[in-house]
């Protein structure tokens, strides 16, 4: 190593929060002032509230609530289709057949 292009490191350096925890640790400073710590920061205490600014939260359950209101008076693909189907199940059918000597015309129920 190289002398005299490296700081001074201090084993012991002080480390004091404001809401007045002290612990020691190394740096290259003698004494560290911070505002917070893991002691009061809300993050490693669980005090943490959410702040949302934008109204982001709610903004998103509208959206989910006019969604689910919207969906409850419409049918689905597969309900429409059953309909159509029972609706064209239940027509009475006319096929009319040619035949050589005649026209006949002949009614069909499907069931």
């Amino acid at each position: 190593m190289k002398k005299d292009i490296h700081p001074k490191y201090y084993d012991e350096c002080q480390v004091s929060c404001v809401c007045g925890n002290t612990f020691l640790t190394g740096s290259t400073v003698p004494e560290i002032k911070v505002e917070l710590c893991s002691a009061c920061h809300p993050f490693y205490t669980g005090k943490q509230k959410l702040v949302d600014t934008a109204r982001r939260v709610e903004k998103f359950g509208a959206k989910v609530a006019a969604k689910e209101t919207a969906a409850v008076g419409k049918k689905g693909k597969k309900v429409k289709k059953a309909e159509r189907a029972e609706a064209k199940a239940s027509k009475e059918v006319v096929v009319k057949t040619k035949d050589i000597k005649k026209i006949a015309q002949v009614t069909l129920n499907k069931k």
